[in-house]
């Protein structure tokens, strides 16, 4: 495995991230012990890095995962929390449900702009007095926006930035991936540590997998990339591309049709609450019934979440 230090963080952290997103509810439905496997294999192969959130319900599952795997890991979270009760809340739930008293990397979950962060500074600084306190390492935003980049940069508190991209710039949601690789750069310049998501577009990129995986790799200002992982032979196949392993024609094939979808089921009743959390407006109510544009949807679940009749998923 590669690995690289991320930013002025002093953590090192494996090129290849896990995303754990899949492993949930939110997804694949894995059980805790299905993905603990997963994860300490994932562990055995040199990955010792994790992105979750308290949005993924996955927690157990990462926990399990640790307590299989014979390395540490450098784990990174994530929550919607815009003031101080909120996101200590949110810190003890990781830290509890993950049995681990330090949470290496905690974030600001889908950062819009700077005006965001300014917004949800109360949740800011109770992240860096836990910092102070040893029960976070570093603080960080994720977002899918140019926007989002741009005015971490304006922080210095702000370390660590989760953007979206990807060679088409699927799910960038104000500009291309010529300008969020500008972004980019520009963050990397003043020392922030970049691991990006979805290099995969969420899975619509399958089809053109190798092209996406040489791209994101000769990214240098990336120190390591976030993608979602939900069998072995994932596994071992983002692995290889990683780090320019020839990849098995067995592994290859068992990878290469497993292409996802956003499912509703028949009885959606309309009531709009998916489409007003999604940022990709992949999501329109027709005939009282919520239906996906397939080339906006970028398989984040985060519609999922916000069901309350729980008749969405990604299968």
């Amino acid at each position: 495995m590669i690995y690289n230090i991320l930013g002025k963080t002093g953590l090192k952290v494996s090129k290849l991230c896990f995303g754990s997103l899949t492993l949930g509810p939110l997804q694949a439905n894995l059980s805790v012990e299905e993905a603990g496997d997963l994860i300490a294999l994932a562990s055995e192969k040199g990955i010792n890095f994790i992105d979750t959130a308290d949005l993924y319900g996955n927690y157990p599952h990462i926990k399990e995962g640790l307590k299989r795997s014979k390395k540490d890991w450098v784990i990174a979270s994530k929550s919607y929390d815009y003031d101080k009760q909120g996101m200590k809340a949110s810190i003890e739930k990781a830290r509890k449900e993950m049995d681990r008293d330090v949470i290496d990397i905690f974030m600001l979950h889908e950062t819009e702009s700077e005006h965001t962060i300014r917004g949800h500074w109360e949740a800011v600084e109770y992240l860096l007095e836990e910092k102070i306190k040893g029960k976070i390492k570093a603080v960080g935003v994720s977002t899918h926006r140019i926007e989002g980049v741009e005015g971490a940069c304006k922080y210095r508190e702000v370390e660590v930035i989760h953007p979206i991209f990807n060679y088409k710039g699927l799910g960038i949601e104000d500009g291309d991936a010529v300008q969020m690789e500008k972004a980019l750069k520009s963050a990397s310049s003043v020392g922030k540590g970049i691991f990006a998501m979805k290099p995969l577009g969420g899975g619509n990129l399958i089809s053109s997998r190798i092209r996406a995986f040489d791209y994101i790799k000769r990214k240098t200002y990336i120190h390591s990339v976030a993608i979602g992982m939900q069998s072995a032979e994932e596994l071992e196949y983002n692995c290889s591309m990683i780090i320019g392993e020839n990849i098995p024609e067995s592994i290859s094939k068992a990878t290469a049709d497993r292409t996802r979808h956003l499912h509703i089921d028949s009885w959606c009743n309309g009531c709009k609450s998916c489409v007003d959390v999604c940022g990709q407006n992949a999501l329109n109510i027709i005939a009282g019934k919520a239906v996906v544009n397939k080339r906006k949807c970028i398989l984040c679940g985060y519609c999922s979440a916000s069901c309350p009749q729980f008749c969405i998923k990604v299968v």
